[in-house]
């Protein structure tokens, strides 16, 4: 009989195991459940204030580099623009966000002329050094200058991914620099199901 109720017990699990959403497979890192990268407070190239909040309902894709990056910045932002073709319709409820680690280079001006260039629909964010450096702080973001040739020839280093929250507001995923746009449309495809 306790063979009976054990075996009985095992196909139970085995049933609702079997019959449980399996949990989605992701091209990037997963970072689900972790307790970092809440919010931040910044102005968009418009001159608007925003927080994560203000984009609740969509994917949002947040990148931190900044408008003079000779590499990876223009190639990160022109694999999202890429992202978002691929992704047709569904474009519209995903928000990029590129924040700027180089707030005494990167105007509200600039970051205007630049930050559409690749998708109208991307925003540039930017704070001044103190709100940089915390909203930095709070996403775990690694910046720092590396001096130039002269004062304003300085270069910033810079974490090179970018973060994915769902469109409930919280963080998912870690994107890696340079994968090509289809892993990433796949992912946000997942996340906007």
């Amino acid at each position: 009989m306790t063979k009976l109720i054990r075996l009985a017990g095992v196909l139970l699990i085995l049933c609702l195991t079997a019959c449980s959403k399996p949990s989605p497979q992701f091209n990037n890192t997963d970072l689900t459940g972790l307790d970092y990268a809440k919010d931040f407070a910044l102005t968009d190239h418009n001159g608007q204030p925003r927080r994560l909040a203000d984009f609740k309902g969509k994917a949002v894709v947040i990148f931190f580099g900044y408008t003079q990056c000779p590499d990876v910045c223009p190639t990160t932002m022109a694999e999202m623009a890429a992202v978002m073709k691929q992704l047709g319709s569904l474009s519209e409820k995903v928000q990029v966000l590129f924040v700027t680690v180089d707030p005494e280079r990167d105007t509200q001006a600039l970051l205007a002329a630049y930050v559409p260039n690749f998708d109208k629909r991307f925003l540039g964010l930017y704070g001044d050094a103190a709100a940089t450096a915390k909203v930095a702080r709070d996403f775990k973001v690694y910046y720092q200058k590396i001096p130039g040739k002269t004062a304003t020839s300085y270069t910033m280093d810079h974490t090179a991914g970018s973060y994915v929250f769902d469109p409930e507001g919280r963080i998912r995923l870690f994107l890696r620099h340079g994968q090509g746009a289809e892993p990433i449309a796949h992912d946000l495809k997942l996340l906007l199901q």
